[in-house]
């Protein structure tokens, strides 16, 4: 009985695990720290070495005993982290327009302003003119 508990263990851990010799660029991106960088190391590293377990891999530069653990518990990187980028990818383009909009209204509000004090401007100047003639009207007379 013993035996037969230990070979469904042993079992049971093999179809969890995983060859790191021959696991392609995205299987190892599938684990929890290893993204793009850290899996194109590995490979690397694989071309000249024989990886025979999950220590091995702290030979590899940028590998900790962090990321080996998570091999060999087969920790695996969640859906949820792509979902969120997604969703703060969406979140950040509605912002922008959000912002593009607002920038436009004021825009156009301070150019209608500019308008107005431009034309308010004009007014004075042609009153203060008018004004500078009616004086000079008067020493003329």
């Amino acid at each position: 009985m013993k035996k037969i508990i230990a070979l469904l263990v042993l079992s049971i851990s093999f179809v969890f695990a995983m060859n790191l010799q021959t696991a392609s660029k995205e299987e190892l991106m599938s684990i929890k720290g290893i993204g793009e960088k850290k899996a194109a190391a590995i490979m690397k590293y694989r071309k000249i070495h024989k990886i025979k377990s999950a220590d091995d891999l702290l030979k590899v530069k940028g590998i900790g005993a962090g990321i080996v653990k998570n091999v060999k518990k087969g920790v695996k990187v969640s859906n949820t982290k792509k979902t969120v980028k997604k969703k703060v990818s969406k979140s950040s383009s509605k912002a922008k327009t959000k912002m593009k909009t607002k920038a436009s209204k004021a825009k156009k509000k301070t150019s209608s302003k500019a308008k107005t004090k431009k034309s308010s401007m004009k007014n004075k100047a042609k009153t203060k003119k008018s004004k500078l003639k009616e004086k000079a009207d008067k020493y003329k007379k």
